[in-house]
This record gives structure tokens, sequence and C-alpha cells, in this order.
């Protein structure tokens, strides 16, 4: 800046002071403003500064007295900072009521010009004359013959039908553990003792297999078999039990009570 000031701890110009002053290389409060203002006032009278030049001085003026203000004063208590937060918050919310009023005031205005626009058109009230009132258009026009065979064609063609969802790949084999306990009660009697791998060895799928076992550990509840493994992820023994007072499979098949379906 262009104007220089001359004070007891600095001098030079004003904005190399408010540079100074931030870095707290000077303090603020050993620096007489008055004296600052009185060099600029001098300079005024001798030779005007340019607008730029004044308004630069200007607003390091202010920071500089807002920052003396400030050290001037005594720092503020707990209390003092909640009062001046509440404060803020205040005026935080008037300022946010004030942009919301300015928004509807100008779509008021906006509104309002577009009305005033519109009013200043004058619709067509009359009818057609007489002429080209009893008029119609012609919905054939531009239409060949060729084009209303190929229409005719397609309304010939028949509708495809409702689409098809292919759910054979998700499908579960219906198999179900009473059919299981039968089978398992028609071959353990005459097999005495089995594996269950050779009880399963004619299982093509995965679900027959899971079904199967389900079904022993029905009759395992029911204490017509005795299943034994001997060690970890062995092969599982069983073996038949036949119940007490029962001595024909048949009867026994008879004597099998409803077995919860578990439909796959």
């Amino acid at each position: 800046m262009a104007v220089l000031v001359a004070t007891p701890v600095y001098q030079g110009p004003v904005g190399d002071l408010l540079a100074l002053v931030g870095e707290r290389k000077v303090d603020l409060l050993d620096v007489p403003l008055a004296e600052v203002v009185e060099v600029f006032v001098a300079r005024l009278l001798e030779a005007p500064p340019s607008l730029e030049d004044t308004s630069e001085f200007l607003l390091a003026l202010a920071v500089l007295l807002e920052l003396k203000s400030r050290l001037l004063l005594p720092a503020p208590t707990d209390a003092e900072v909640e009062e001046d937060l509440a404060d803020l918050e205040a005026r935080d919310r008037l300022v946010a009521r004030l942009v919301e009023l300015q928004a509807y005031s100008a779509a008021a205005a906006e509104l309002a010009r577009l009305m005033d626009d519109a009013a200043r058109s004058v619709p067509r009230r009359a009818g057609l004359e007489p002429p080209f009132d009893q008029l119609a258009p012609d919905l054939l026009t531009g239409v060949t013959p060729e084009d209303l065979a190929a229409a005719y064609r397609r309304a010939l063609q028949p509708r495809p039908g409702p689409p098809v969802l292919d759910l054979s790949h998700v499908t579960v084999e219906p198999v179900t553990v009473a059919e299981a306990v039968t089978e398992l009660v028609a071959a353990l009697p005459n097999l005495g003792r089995a594996t269950f791998r050779d009880l399963t060895r004619h299982c093509r799928t995965t679900m027959q297999v899971i079904v199967r076992f389900l079904g022993l550990l029905e009759l395992c509840k029911r204490g017509w078999v005795d299943l034994d493994q001997g060690e970890t992820f062995g092969d599982l023994e069983v073996r038949w039990l036949a119940p007490p007072g029962t001595e024909e499979t048949g009867a026994l098949a008879e004597e099998l009570v409803e077995v919860e379906e578990y439909e796959g």
C-alpha cells in the first residue's frame, strides 16, 4: 500500500503493519491508530490517492480497530461465551428466515410478472368460419394398399401366449420321509445289519440320500433300529431291532404311524 505510517514501534506501509500484527510480531496495543489516521488525512490533503489505495487503507484500518478493541476489552467468561453462542444461533436462524422470505418474495414477484404478461394476451373466442367448421381430416391420407395389406397380415398373426418359465433346473425331486421309512422297514429285517452306504447305494440323487437318513432317524427315535458309528466320518452301521410283539415285517409296516412328510 502506498500510504506510509510512522509510529514508535513501526514505520512503513499500513499493509505490512496489518501482516505483522497478524503474525504477532508487533503488539497492536503499542500502535497509536490515531497517528495512522492523521498520516492518511495529511496524505489526502497533499495528493489524493487512488480509489483502490483508499479502499485498501480503510479496510486495513477497520481490521486494526476491531482487533485492538477486542484486545482492550476484558476476556469473556464461560457464561458470556455461551450467551454469545446463543446469540449467534439466534442470528443464524434470523438470517435463514430472511433468506427464505427473500426467496418467497422473488417467487411472488416472478409469478406477478408472468400473470401481467398473460394479461396482455387476448385469446381467440370465435370458432371456425362456416366453410371450414364441418370439415374433418382424412384419416387415410398417405396410406397405400400395401400398408393396408401389411396391417391385415399383422392382425391375422397369432398372439404369443404367456411366457413360460422353465424351473427344471431348480425343481427338487418330490420324495418323502414316509416312503423312505416304508422302504427301510421292508429291507432291514432281511438284512439284520447293514451300513448306511449299502442302504443308499441305489440312490441317484442327493435328496434321496438325505430323505433316507431322515427315515433312519425316525426309526431310531421309535426304537426300531440302532445306529452306531465306530469312528469320526466312518461308516454308519444300522442294526434292526424288532419291536416287542411283532414278528412279521408286514405287520410292522401296518403299525407304522403317520410320519411327517418332508417334501423337497
